[in-house]
């Protein structure tokens, strides 16, 4: 069943007063990822009609416009990954290891997202992969799967990455698999020290080969007296690293991995109001013990905080470290089921975007919705163009 609001209902409604407002703050990134969400589904970027058989019901379905952005995106999306991710399960427990930078930092990402999102992934990763490997911790090559998120409950800029990672790794000889103390990955505060030195160096490096831009409130940190200053500042804070208790197993961590990967900053299920005035919607609030409330903003807020989560064109979002670097990936994970005596995986049967779809909603698309027939195609419907008839079932 569609979600009685959109975001999509937020962007027609307001955004054409939003864009002649903003112009000329709004970059081009921004702009397409609201052209794309308007249009989702509609007749302005064409589709297919089929009708039914027995019936005679005739159904438009409009395509879709597959923005990562874009909250009705992302499911099938999200299917065809996971299906190529569980071939990659180990049978060993998985944890879960959540790291945060201060504020102070989150001003500076959004300012310069490509260079510090890079910088907040690829730290977190190598702190993992670092003490994993002292032998004083682990002594092994650990893989690591990041997952970035760049919003908080409340649509406010929190950039922070989300770890998956497998409880061991394979020795240093690569000739046994050490596994991590039951229940007990690596210590957090020692995570949480050199992931705040490692993150601060390549911030430092990246501004010294003049990669960071500042203006607004944070022009002044273009100098380098100012920049060294916060920087001081930075390393006396304690960073946030949490790790989670570990999944129960492979399933855990396939349902785990479809809730956070293919997220948006707010899904169109919490959206609860929306006028010409204000927009509503459902929020947790985890200072007092994720308390379900609802928060009202003026639809131009809504929306730049909305756009405040677009990431830049290019940029991944889901991360493979380690074991699981994309390069090595294959061989790796086969040395690792030998050292763990389990078998190979099971290639997953090829599917189309009907099947997955049905593998997710339970439902058939080649099923008439009244009368339980066949839907045969009729023909492909162009951009804009509008298929006429008495009898027909429009699914966008």
């Amino acid at each position: 069943m569609q979600p009685a609001l959109e975001v999509a209902d937020v962007f027609r409604r307001h955004g054409e007063a939003y864009r002649r407002a903003h112009g000329a703050q709004l970059g081009r990134g921004a702009r397409r990822v609201m052209a794309a969400i308007e249009t989702c589904r509609t007749a302005a970027l064409g589709g297919h009609a089929e009708r039914c058989a027995a019936c005679g019901l005739v159904r438009l379905a409009y395509n879709s416009c597959r923005n990562r952005h874009c909250p009705k995106c992302q499911s099938l999306s999200r299917a065809a990954w996971l299906a190529a991710r569980q071939a990659e399960l180990l049978p060993v427990p998985y944890f879960h290891v959540v790291f945060t930078v201060p504020s102070p930092v989150a001003g500076s990402a959004l300012q310069n997202k490509a260079v510090v999102y890079a910088i907040l992934c690829r730290a977190a990763a190598e702190t993992l992969r670092t003490i994993a490997a002292d032998p004083k911790h682990l002594g092994a090559e650990l893989g690591v799967v990041t997952v970035l998120h760049t919003w908080g409950q409340n649509l406010h800029h929190h950039p922070h990455v989300h770890c998956v990672v497998p409880g061991g790794g394979l020795s240093l000889d690569r000739t046994r698999w050490v596994a991590c103390r039951p229940g007990f990955f690596l210590p957090v505060r020692v995570l949480s020290r050199l992931f705040r030195r490692l993150f601060l160096e390549q911030l430092q490096t990246a501004y010294q080969a003049g990669g960071l831009a500042f203006f607004g409130t944070l022009a002044g940190l273009a100098d380098p007296a100012a920049f060294a200053r916060r920087q001081r500042a930075l390393r006396q804070i304690d960073w946030v690293v949490y790790a989670k208790p570990p999944f129960g197993g492979p399933e855990q961590v396939l349902a785990y991995l479809g809730r956070y990967t293919h997220r948006v900053a707010i899904a169109n299920s919490r959206l609860a109001t929306l006028d010409d005035t204000q927009v509503s919607f459902r929020w947790k609030d985890y200072r007092h013990h994720g308390k379900t409330k609802v928060m009202t903003l003026a639809p131009d807020e809504f929306i730049r905080r909305f756009l405040q989560h677009t990431l830049p064109n290019g940029f991944h979002r889901i991360r493979h470290y380690g074991l699981l670097a994309n390069t090595q990936r294959t061989a790796n994970l086969a040395i690792c089921r030998r050292l763990l005596a389990a078998p190979p995986p099971v290639a997953p049967p090829p599917t189309d975007y009907r099947d997955r779809y049905h593998q997710l909603t339970g439902r058939r698309l080649d099923i008439c919705p009244c009368c339980g027939g066949t839907m045969e195609p009729i023909g492909p419907l162009p951009r804009s163009g509008q298929y006429q008839s008495a009898n027909r079932y429009d699914t966008s």
